[in-house]
């Protein structure tokens, strides 16, 4: 991988494909290879840019509190360094709040933006005490007991269920207490979604445990000219689980 040094930290980061750019952001708490077999469907329409976001896989961190804001911050970075300047974004999960926060900071810079698995609303009070709890015990006791409960709600699948858990155990604890407190301070980006000017593509599985359908349906609700690919029997991961409709789906970002 690549590295750039933006804000304080080194961001790494993998490109691949041809066309017009379009930025994949993977989720909490994983890295850049949540893509890889997806990333051969794409690399024909696309200039892909596969960052590992701050603290994760391959790029550095701060030990300082730091918001979805600053990881939008670190692409805009990558991208002045790449002289992009305007590009296709799409975010998995924790990956879409960050391309919605990329979104509300550089519209100018946003050709297309995606939503996979993700959502436009913030946390309840609940989810947030539970995010900050769960930063707490990563301190305490290490990631064990946060990839052993999240790892089989990702998807029904047992062999994807093996790629995210061994995914998760190679991530640092930094980068877990890092994202969990970025994530439960998030703004919610719902009142935003009627501003934007560019096209914009929601992804998810019907079988989603962690951020349920109706997330998406919300946001196609108020943005009724999306484009809405709702995959049956996806969970949380619809780029491993149907890659083919995955990709059709973020094609309409091209």
């Amino acid at each position: 991988m690549k590295k750039v040094d933006v804000n304080g930290i080194q961001l790494a980061y993998d490109r691949r494909g041809k066309g017009a750019p379009l930025v994949l952001l993977h989720g909490y708490p994983l890295d850049h290879h949540l893509w890889d077999e997806i990333a051969p469907l794409l690399e024909d329409t696309f200039d892909l840019i596969l960052p590992d976001l701050r603290g994760f896989g391959e790029s550095s961190t701060v030990d300082s509190f730091y918001a979805m804001e600053d990881f939008a911050s670190d692409i805009a970075g990558l991208l002045d360094q790449l002289s992009i300047q305007k590009t296709a974004i799409a975010g998995h999960s924790m990956g879409g709040y960050v391309a919605l926060a990329f979104a509300r900071l550089f519209p100018e810079r946003v050709r297309g933006l995606g939503l996979v698995a993700s959502q436009a609303a913030a946390d309840s009070p609940e989810r947030k005490d539970g995010r900050y709890k769960s930063a707490a015990e990563v301190a305490d006791k290490g990631i064990s007991s946060v990839v052993e409960t999240m790892a089989p709600k990702f998807t029904a699948d047992k062999k994807l269920q093996a790629f995210a858990r061994k995914s998760m155990e190679r991530q640092q604890p930094a980068a877990y207490i890092g994202a969990l407190k970025a994530m439960a301070e998030r703004v919610d980006s719902t009142p935003f979604l009627s501003s934007f000017r560019f096209p914009v593509v929601l992804i998810h599985g019907d079988a989603d445990q962690l951020i349920p359908i109706d997330r998406a349906r919300e946001v196609k609700a108020i943005l009724p000219q999306a484009y809405f690919a709702e995959i049956g029997g996806a969970g949380h991961m619809p780029m491993m689980e149907d890659k083919q409709k995955t990709a059709g789906a973020l094609k309409h970002l091209a």
